[in-house]
């Protein structure tokens, strides 16, 4: 039986175990508190995964080693570095393939599309973080692929935009999200990045290179709340944008919100990710928007009764 290590159980890591164990591999779930999703082919591991030798003992035998841990928005600086190198001194150790859960920081502003060939040009201190830590993968004697998304969509998934407006509509109540609001912005769902982080384990070719999450929707910020508002039956949203000058007041009181500033571009300018290259290679499409919504609101009145 095939055995994989994933560690962090966010949204993509829980949606990861799962799908790996639904496939009949043995899967060993690797959180700080032991937390994950109750299945009979995942084993809940409570580590530290900065402490190696630990983990290169739970690693023992594994054929691949995901990475989908995210520290405190506010520490990467100082929490990331510890954690890449411990899991990554594990794969050179244990000779498992290592897969990264990745992001957009690294390549910096873009004007246009952007495809997996974008070299870094990180312009804040958490695109650095992440080009460092792509940087001294490739460096590494491990064999290594990065998958990179977009903000993320689905069910319990820590996201600006899942933490702040799906909750809002629901309730019928105004909502304020910290970027614009008419432009084109790509989304990923943790069941598409989870299905691309696989194929991507399981192809010779994906090896020494990123690969990008086809989006499930490139609609701007308003128009997905309305399509939110309409599968949910709800009231018309009342959406309204954070100024950037609101958003400092914000952060002076709240560490998260205040991260958020450097990021800005993200959520001000058109986002857009080319996974014309994974579609075709990898054989990945998203998932309808409409299926990725309905989960969510599902899942939200689930956790309101």
């Amino acid at each position: 039986m095939t055995f994989s290590v994933v560690v962090g159980a966010g949204g993509t890591g829980r949606a990861l175990a799962r799908l790996l164990a639904d496939d009949g591999e043995r899967v060993k779930l690797v959180t700080r508190s032991g937390s994950g999703p109750d299945h009979p082919g995942i084993e809940r591991v409570a580590a530290d995964a900065t402490a190696v030798d630990q983990l290169t003992s739970l690693c023992e035998g594994a054929t691949t080693l995901y990475n989908c841990a995210m520290p405190s928005y506010d520490r990467w600086p100082s929490d990331w570095p510890p954690l890449a190198a411990g899991m990554l001194t594990t794969a050179e150790r244990t000779g498992a393939d290592y897969v990264m859960l990745g992001n957009l920081y690294a390549y910096g502003p873009v004007a246009g599309p952007i495809t997996e060939n974008q070299p870094s040009a990180p312009t804040t201190v958490k695109g650095s973080v992440r080009a460092r830590m792509w940087d001294d993968a490739l460096a590494s004697d491990a064999r290594v692929t990065e998958i990179r998304a977009s903000d993320f969509l689905g069910p319990d998934t820590m996201s600006v935009y899942n933490l702040i407006v799906p909750p809002a509509v629901l309730a019928g109540v105004a909502a304020a999200y910290p970027g614009e609001l008419d432009v084109e912005h790509s989304w990923s769902y943790v069941e598409d990045t989870a299905r691309t982080m696989i194929a991507a384990a399981r192809h010779d070719d994906a090896w020494g290179r990123a690969w990008h999450v086809p989006s499930t929707s490139t609609l701007p910020v308003r128009a997905l709340t309305v399509e939110l508002a309409r599968l949910a039956e709800a009231p018309t949203p009342q959406l309204t944008s954070i100024s950037p000058a609101e958003l400092e007041r914000l952060g002076q009181d709240d560490p998260i919100m205040a991260e958020l500033i450097e990021m800005q571009y993200l959520d001000n300018d058109p986002l857009l990710l080319d996974a014309t290259h994974t579609s075709a290679v990898l054989g990945v499409s998203a998932t309808p928007l409409e299926t990725v919504l309905t989960q969510t609101i599902e899942r939200l009145r689930v956790i309101a009764r």
